[in-house]
Protein backbone atom coordinates (compact mmCIF):
# COMPACT_ATOMS: atom_id res chain seq x y z
CA UNK A 1 0.00 0.00 0.00
CA UNK A 2 1.14 3.55 -0.76
CA UNK A 3 -0.02 6.73 0.93
CA UNK A 4 -2.29 8.86 -1.24
CA UNK A 5 -0.65 11.88 -2.90
CA UNK A 6 -1.71 15.29 -4.14
CA UNK A 7 -0.98 14.09 -7.67
CA UNK A 8 -3.50 11.28 -7.21
CA UNK A 9 -6.19 13.78 -6.20
CA UNK A 10 -5.30 16.56 -8.63
CA UNK A 11 -7.35 14.99 -11.43
CA UNK A 12 -10.96 15.25 -12.64
CA UNK A 13 -13.22 14.36 -9.74
CA UNK A 14 -14.92 11.50 -11.59
CA UNK A 15 -11.54 9.83 -12.17
CA UNK A 16 -10.61 10.10 -8.52
CA UNK A 17 -14.00 8.78 -7.40
CA UNK A 18 -13.46 5.66 -9.51
CA UNK A 19 -9.80 5.28 -8.51
CA UNK A 20 -10.62 5.41 -4.78
CA UNK A 21 -12.62 2.18 -5.02
CA UNK A 22 -10.45 -0.48 -3.37
CA UNK A 23 -8.32 2.02 -1.44
CA UNK A 24 -8.25 1.96 2.37
CA UNK A 25 -9.50 4.81 4.55
CA UNK A 26 -7.66 4.92 7.88
CA UNK A 27 -8.34 6.84 11.08
CA UNK A 28 -6.09 6.91 14.13
CA UNK A 29 -7.45 8.46 17.32
CA UNK A 30 -6.66 8.19 21.02
CA UNK A 31 -9.04 5.23 21.14
CA UNK A 32 -7.18 3.27 18.47
CA UNK A 33 -6.83 2.61 14.75
CA UNK A 34 -9.83 1.88 12.54
CA UNK A 35 -9.93 1.35 8.80
CA UNK A 36 -12.00 0.09 5.92
CA UNK A 37 -11.79 -0.59 2.21
CA UNK A 38 -13.68 1.96 0.13
CA UNK A 39 -16.51 0.23 -1.75
CA UNK A 40 -18.73 3.20 -2.68
CA UNK A 41 -18.06 6.80 -3.71
CA UNK A 42 -19.86 9.71 -5.33
CA UNK A 43 -18.35 12.55 -7.37
CA UNK A 44 -19.52 16.15 -7.01
CA UNK A 45 -18.59 18.33 -9.96
CA UNK A 46 -17.13 21.85 -9.93
CA UNK A 47 -19.57 23.21 -12.51
CA UNK A 48 -23.20 22.60 -13.43
CA UNK A 49 -23.85 20.33 -10.45
CA UNK A 50 -26.64 21.72 -8.29
CA UNK A 51 -26.17 18.90 -5.74
CA UNK A 52 -22.58 19.95 -5.01
CA UNK A 53 -21.99 22.15 -1.98
CA UNK A 54 -19.70 24.26 -4.16
CA UNK A 55 -22.58 25.17 -6.49
CA UNK A 56 -23.38 28.32 -4.49
CA UNK A 57 -19.74 29.39 -4.35
CA UNK A 58 -17.25 29.36 -1.48
CA UNK A 59 -18.36 30.17 2.04
CA UNK A 60 -17.31 29.43 5.60
CA UNK A 61 -18.87 25.97 5.68
CA UNK A 62 -17.61 24.65 2.33
CA UNK A 63 -14.22 26.41 2.26
CA UNK A 64 -12.28 23.14 2.37
CA UNK A 65 -13.94 22.02 -0.84
CA UNK A 66 -12.13 24.86 -2.63
CA UNK A 67 -8.81 24.14 -0.95
CA UNK A 68 -5.80 22.21 -2.19
CA UNK A 69 -6.35 18.66 -3.45
CA UNK A 70 -5.93 15.75 -1.05
CA UNK A 71 -7.62 17.47 1.87
CA UNK A 72 -10.63 16.19 3.79
CA UNK A 73 -13.92 18.03 3.46
CA UNK A 74 -16.07 17.06 6.44
CA UNK A 75 -19.57 18.48 6.72
CA UNK A 76 -22.51 17.98 9.05
CA UNK A 77 -25.95 16.82 7.96
CA UNK A 78 -28.74 15.88 10.38
CA UNK A 79 -26.26 16.18 13.27
CA UNK A 80 -23.95 13.59 11.70
CA UNK A 81 -20.82 13.94 9.60
CA UNK A 82 -19.83 12.95 6.06
CA UNK A 83 -16.25 12.82 4.76
CA UNK A 84 -15.05 13.77 1.29
CA UNK A 85 -11.74 13.86 -0.55
CA UNK A 86 -11.05 17.23 -2.20
CA UNK A 87 -9.89 16.92 -5.81
CA UNK A 88 -8.53 19.05 -8.65
CA UNK A 89 -6.61 22.32 -8.25
CA UNK A 90 -7.03 24.79 -5.40
CA UNK A 91 -9.93 27.16 -6.02
CA UNK A 92 -11.98 24.55 -7.92
CA UNK A 93 -14.81 23.35 -5.72
CA UNK A 94 -15.23 19.62 -6.14
CA UNK A 95 -14.88 16.52 -3.99
CA UNK A 96 -15.52 12.79 -3.71
CA UNK A 97 -17.95 11.65 -1.02
CA UNK A 98 -16.91 8.39 0.63
CA UNK A 99 -20.23 6.57 0.95
CA UNK A 100 -19.34 3.12 2.28
CA UNK A 101 -16.51 0.94 3.53
CA UNK A 102 -15.91 -2.75 4.03
CA UNK A 103 -14.64 -2.82 7.66
CA UNK A 104 -11.00 -3.81 7.94
CA UNK A 105 -9.19 -2.85 11.15
CA UNK A 106 -10.49 -1.96 14.59
CA UNK A 107 -13.81 -3.73 14.27
CA UNK A 108 -14.37 -3.93 18.06
CA UNK A 109 -13.97 -0.16 18.38
CA UNK A 110 -16.32 0.40 15.44
CA UNK A 111 -18.94 -1.79 17.11
CA UNK A 112 -18.76 0.26 20.31
CA UNK A 113 -19.06 3.53 18.45
CA UNK A 114 -21.92 2.31 16.28
CA UNK A 115 -23.71 0.33 18.98
CA UNK A 116 -24.05 -2.75 16.77
CA UNK A 117 -22.08 -5.88 15.97
CA UNK A 118 -23.70 -6.37 12.56
CA UNK A 119 -20.65 -6.24 10.31
CA UNK A 120 -22.37 -5.01 7.15
CA UNK A 121 -24.02 -2.15 9.04
CA UNK A 122 -20.87 -0.70 10.60
CA UNK A 123 -19.83 1.44 7.63
CA UNK A 124 -22.71 1.12 5.14
CA UNK A 125 -23.52 4.75 4.45
CA UNK A 126 -21.58 8.03 4.75
CA UNK A 127 -22.76 8.97 8.24
CA UNK A 128 -22.34 5.46 9.61
CA UNK A 129 -18.76 5.18 8.44
CA UNK A 130 -17.72 8.50 10.00
CA UNK A 131 -19.31 7.42 13.27
CA UNK A 132 -17.55 4.05 13.10
CA UNK A 133 -14.17 5.63 12.39
CA UNK A 134 -14.61 8.61 14.70
CA UNK A 135 -14.37 11.26 11.98
CA UNK A 136 -15.66 14.66 13.08
CA UNK A 137 -15.68 18.25 11.90
CA UNK A 138 -12.31 18.78 13.58
CA UNK A 139 -10.81 16.93 10.62
CA UNK A 140 -12.30 19.28 8.03
CA UNK A 141 -9.41 20.51 5.90
CA UNK A 142 -7.03 17.84 7.17
CA UNK A 143 -4.29 16.84 4.66
CA UNK A 144 -4.95 13.15 4.05
CA UNK A 145 -1.54 12.67 2.43
CA UNK A 146 0.20 13.18 5.78
CA UNK A 147 -0.34 9.65 7.07
CA UNK A 148 -1.56 10.71 10.52
CA UNK A 149 -5.01 11.01 12.11
CA UNK A 150 -6.87 10.51 8.80
CA UNK A 151 -5.39 9.17 5.58
CA UNK A 152 -5.92 6.90 2.58
CA UNK A 153 -3.68 4.06 1.41
CA UNK A 154 -3.72 3.11 -2.27
CA UNK A 155 -2.91 -0.49 -3.36
CA UNK A 156 0.47 -0.74 -5.09
CA UNK A 157 -0.98 -3.34 -7.44
CA UNK A 158 -4.71 -2.59 -7.61
CA UNK A 159 -6.79 -5.76 -8.01
CA UNK A 160 -9.34 -6.03 -10.78
CA UNK A 161 -12.62 -4.78 -9.30
CA UNK A 162 -15.99 -4.90 -11.02
CA UNK A 163 -17.29 -1.36 -10.51
CA UNK A 164 -20.90 -0.41 -11.14
CA UNK A 165 -21.79 3.17 -12.12
CA UNK A 166 -25.20 4.49 -11.05
CA UNK A 167 -26.92 7.84 -10.44
CA UNK A 168 -26.17 9.36 -7.04
CA UNK A 169 -28.55 8.67 -4.18
CA UNK A 170 -29.72 10.81 -1.28
CA UNK A 171 -29.67 14.05 -3.28
CA UNK A 172 -32.63 16.24 -4.18
CA UNK A 173 -31.24 17.71 -7.41
CA UNK A 174 -29.06 16.52 -10.29
CA UNK A 175 -29.84 13.00 -9.07
CA UNK A 176 -29.76 11.60 -12.60
CA UNK A 177 -26.02 12.18 -13.03
CA UNK A 178 -24.06 8.89 -13.32
CA UNK A 179 -21.52 9.81 -10.66
CA UNK A 180 -21.84 7.03 -8.07
CA UNK A 181 -19.32 4.19 -8.10
CA UNK A 182 -19.87 0.94 -6.21
CA UNK A 183 -18.22 -2.47 -5.98
CA UNK A 184 -20.61 -4.72 -7.86
CA UNK A 185 -22.30 -7.25 -5.60
CA UNK A 186 -20.77 -5.93 -2.37
CA UNK A 187 -22.99 -6.35 0.68
CA UNK A 188 -21.30 -3.35 2.30
CA UNK A 189 -22.58 -0.68 -0.09
CA UNK A 190 -25.58 1.48 0.73
CA UNK A 191 -28.72 1.77 -1.34
CA UNK A 192 -31.35 -0.67 -2.53
CA UNK A 193 -30.98 -3.31 -5.20
CA UNK A 194 -32.71 -1.00 -7.68
CA UNK A 195 -30.40 1.90 -6.80
CA UNK A 196 -27.39 -0.36 -7.31
CA UNK A 197 -28.45 -1.42 -10.82
CA UNK A 198 -25.89 -0.34 -13.40
CA UNK A 199 -26.78 2.36 -15.89
CA UNK A 200 -27.60 0.75 -19.22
Amino acid sequence: MTLITQEFCDRPVEQVARALIGATLCRRSREGLTSGVIVETEAYLPEGDSAAHSFIGPNRKNASMFGPPCRAYVYTIHARQCVNVVTEAQGIGCAVLIRALEPLGGRALMEVRRGTDVLRDLCRGPARLTEALGIGRDLDGWPIDRGTRLWIDIPDDPPAIDVTVTPRIGVTSAEEMPLRFVVAGSSYVSGTRRQNTPIA
